[in-house]
Parts: structure tokens; C-alpha cells; sequence
């Protein structure tokens, strides 16, 4: 038995390390004595580095050193900072005193290691940050179903909506699968929980989000996998699909699906039966399957991007939602929805608006949809700013040139009105919004104090 085989205790589940460290030794020396615990390990030198990874695949736990060439390691504030996203951290460094410890707790650390360290003491760290996730991953599904039953009702009373209602009543009942269409924000999450509460299925709803799970550990996640399968596979383990049994699972951004993965998904809906990961044995399911996608995958299809065989297979029955900007009619419907929710979860008195500001809401277009229009709300109700006196307050754009905005704007108005922009199409989430843009989460937080003297962390 090795040095490193004696001090490993298996993880259940297939997980993500990133290690962040200048010292090309410590790389080498922490990833050959992690592989066998972790699905995937990826090294870096700098914080710069290991951002263009995280951008490209989540990890579960960043190993992260201080001291690094350039930004510290307390200074990765798109790491820190990305709740959306959110990894486990554990600093270590060799310079270490107590106000430093502190420093290290409060940017976001899981754990904090001196170094030299021995390494039982580096895998004793690992394991209590693993053991955490995953038992937060286990409850996900629990926490998010009592955290939206009480908004689990479609609203809207436009002729699309009410069309998009009759569809899902309709449908419901059947065992087919649905291929849900829409731009990001519309609501296919909450159009895949009606189908799934109107089908009587007894089992548990489970939402996938198919982009946001690596393409290495995707298989494994939904199918599961036997002891010895891979690195890190040290037990037998159920996927999503068995989770899912008797009832739905929801495969939300079905269009980031890798090839690969969507020839295993077309043998699932055609044969009824899952192997999991290095089995040579299939096991009948009895799942309903619900994909999303904010793609047009027809053109995908055509691209190559997308196999054509399973876009027949998904596209049995077809919801596409509307655009809210194609429902003006809903937006007042969806404004005093949002309002009363928001005051009660604020804890503030409810907010009347006047007939302009509604007339203000429903000429917008909502380039972000619901998620976008439920932002504007808490926005005005944080600032005390009715939606028309809002957007008085804002630059005009009646006037702007081919470039996009006036050219008599002053450069912070172009600023002002374009990072607003992309964060209302994010609908709110300025993590996500951050990274389109190319600043971190801390410059961003900072703009929106100075123009609208908030802490913009509560708009996430």
C-alpha cells in the first residue's frame, strides 16, 4: 500500500477538483494523491489560469494557494463571489499568520492549510468539504420543490399562455416525452412542474440542468455507475434517472448535451432501460422525460451541433412558450404577482403602482422575460422608485446613433445603460452577467452602489 492509498477514504459520488498553485511540485504532489479520490482533477498556476477553466467546467472543490503570480488567491473574486456556481474552497500558503487565517475565512473558505502540511491532514480537509456537498446535493431536490410550491401556478391570461395551458392539461396524462421551447426566462422550469404535478406520477420531480455538470461526470450522473467504473468510482451509485423513478425528470439546456452523451440519451428513450457506467447489465426505468432548451435546435440540427434522430425523438409533443415582449397583456397580471411576493419576502408594506407605471412595464421589451420583469419589481421596491420614475432617472435612447446609444451620451451613460442591460437579461443574476461582460463579480457591485446606492447582492 502507497503513502497516498493508506490516508484514502472513497467518495460516493463522482466529483471536480481544480488545484491552484504556482509551484509546479504541489501541483504534481496534490493531483497524483487526489486522482483516486475525484472523477476529474484539473491544475493551475494562476488565478487567471484556473478561471478559464472554471468558465468551461464546475468543480465541486478548488484547492486554491494565496500567494500566486499576479492575483492572490483571496483576490479570485469570480470564484468567490459566483453563488450561482458555488465550489468549495481551501486556502493554503506558507505565510500564513492569524490575520491572514481570518482574511482567508472571511473571502469564503471552506478550510484553511499551512503549509508544509502532512498529507492526512489535506485529505481530512477534503473529505469534510465533499461530505458537505454532497449532502447539500442530496437535498437539493427536496429544498428546491418546498421553495417553489408556492409559486408553482403558470400565470398569464394572453391567448399564447392560455394555448401553452391547454397543451400541458392535454398532455399531462401521457407518458410521451416533451420537448419545451423558449428564451431563457420565460418559465420552462415551471411549465416542465405542471406537467409533471397534472401527470399523477408518484414519483419525485428532477430538475437536470445538462450545461452546468461537467461533460466527463454527465453519464455518470444521470445513469450512475458500478464500483471501479473510473477514478474515483469506489462504490456502486444510482443516477438521476433511478432517482427520478415513477416520476419526471427535467432535462433543462438539453442543447449543451454533448454528442456523445445524446446517443446514450436516444438508446434511454428508445429502449426504456439505463446501464449504468461499467455495467455490462441494463435496468428498465420508469421515468418521464421533459427536456428544455433556449436554443432553436432545428438549426442546431442542421449546424451538426445536435443529433437529428433524438431531436425527432424529444420533439414527440412540442410547448414553445412565448416571449414576454409577445404578451404585453400578461405583464400586469405577472407585475401584481410579483409584488406581492416581493413585499412579503421583503417584509415591507404592499406597493401600489399607478396605471403609468404599468403602462411603462408593458410597452418594455423584456429582453430577459419573467426573470428579468420579477427583477425590475424588487428593483423599484429596494429603491422606492415607482417603474416609471425609474426609467426617467435612466439615459434616453430615443436618439441613438448606428453605434448602438447618442453619440452626445458621456462615456459612464454608455456604461451605465449597457451593464444594466446585460444584467436585466440575465434576469438579475450578476455573476452570470459578469462573465458576459468580462469584469468580476466585485467591479460589478461596486458600479451598482455608486449609481443606485444599494448593496446589489440582494438582487441575486
Amino acid at each position: 500500500m502507497s503513502q497516498f492509498e493508506n490516508v484514502l477514504k472513497p467518495l460516493p459520488s463522482a466529483v471536480s477538483l481544480l488545484i491552484v498553485d504556482d509551484e509546479p511540485g504541489m501541483r504534481s504532489f496534490l493531483k497524483k494523491a487526489l486522482s483516486k479520490k475525484f472523477a476529474l482533477v484539473e491544475t493551475a498556476a494562476s488565478v487567471e489560469e484556473a478561471e478559464q477553466l472554471r468558465s468551461r467546467c464546475h468543480f465541486d472543490l478548488l484547492i486554491v494557494d494565496i500567494r500566486l503570480p499576479g492575483r492572490s488567491g483571496i483576490e479570485w473574486h469570480e470564484a468567490l463571489e459566483d453563488h450561482e456556481r458555488r465550489s468549495d474552497i481551501i486556502f493554503m500558503t506558507g505565510y500564513a499568520d492569524m490575520d491572514v487565517a481570518i482574511q482567508a475565512l472571511r473571502a469564503g473558505a471552506s478550510d484553511f492549510i499551512m503549509k508544509p502540511f502532512h498529507l492526512e491532514q489535506m485529505m481530512k480537509a477534503v473529505d469534510r468539504c465533499i461530505e458537505r456537498r454532497l449532502l447539500k446535493r442530496e437535498n437539493l431536490m427536496l429544498r428546491r420543490e418546498v421553495s417553489i410550491g408556492h409559486s408553482s401556478t403558470i400565470i398569464g391570461n394572453s391567448e399564447a399562455m392560455m394555448e401553452v395551458k391547454r397543451i400541458i392539461e392535454r398532455v399531462a396524462p401521457t407518458n410521451s416525452v416533451v420537448l419545451i421551447e423558449g428564451e431563457s426566462g420565460t418559465g420552462k422550469e415551471l411549465v416542465a412542474r405542471q406537467l409533471h404535478q397534472l401527470s399523477g406520477r408518484q414519483g419525485p420531480f428532477v430538475p437536470v440542468n445538462c450545461g452546468a455538470i461537467a461533460p466527463e461526470l454527465l453519464e455518470s450522473e444521470l445513469f450512475g455507475h458500478t464500483s471501479g467504473a473510473f477514478t474515483g468510482a469506489k462504490g456502486n451509485r444510482e443516477g438521476l434517472f433511478s432517482f427520478a423513478s415513477g416520476g419526471t425528470i427535467f432535462l433543462d439546456e438539453i442543447g449543451e448535451m454533448p454528442l456523445k452523451m445524446q446517443t446514450a440519451l436516444l438508446r434511454v428513450l428508445e429502449q426504456r432501460a439505463i446501464r449504468p457506467v461499467g455495467s455490462e447489465k441494463e435496468v428498465n426505468i420508469d421515468v418521464r422525460v421533459v427536456a428544455a432548451t433556449n436554443r432553436k435546435l432545428a438549426e442546431e440540427v442542421e449546424a451538426g451541433n445536435f443529433r437529428r434522430d433524438l431531436y425527432y425523438r424529444l420533439n414527440v409533443l412540442d410547448i414553445v412558450i412565448p416571449p414576454l415582449r409577445e404578451r404585453p397583456q400578461d405583464v400586469v397580471e405577472l407585475t401584481h404577482h410579483f409584488t406581492l411576493q416581493l413585499a412579503a419576502e421583503l417584509g415591507v408594506r404592499e406597493v401600489v403602482w399607478s396605471h403609468e407605471d404599468l403602462v411603462k412595464l408593458q410597452q418594455h421589451d423584456w429582453p430577459g422575460n419573467i426573470r428579468e420583469l420579477r427583477n425590475m419589481i424588487e428593483r423599484c421596491i429596494l429603491l422606492g422608485k415607482p417603474p416609471a420614475e425609474y426609467w426617467k432617472a435612466q439615459p434616453k435612447v430615443e436618439s441613438q446613433s448606428e453605434f448602438g446609444y447618442p453619440l452626445d451620451w458621456p462615456l459612464k451613460d454608455v456604461e451605465k445603460s449597457h451593464l444594466t442591460r446585460v444584467v436585466d437579461a440575465h434576469g438579475g443574476n450578476k455573476s452570470a452577467a459578469a462573465r458576459d461582460l468580462g469584469v468580476s463579480r466585485k467591479t460589478l457591485d461596486r458600479k451598482y452602489k455608486e449609481w443606485f446606492d444599494i448593496d446589489s447582492d440582494k438582487e441575486d
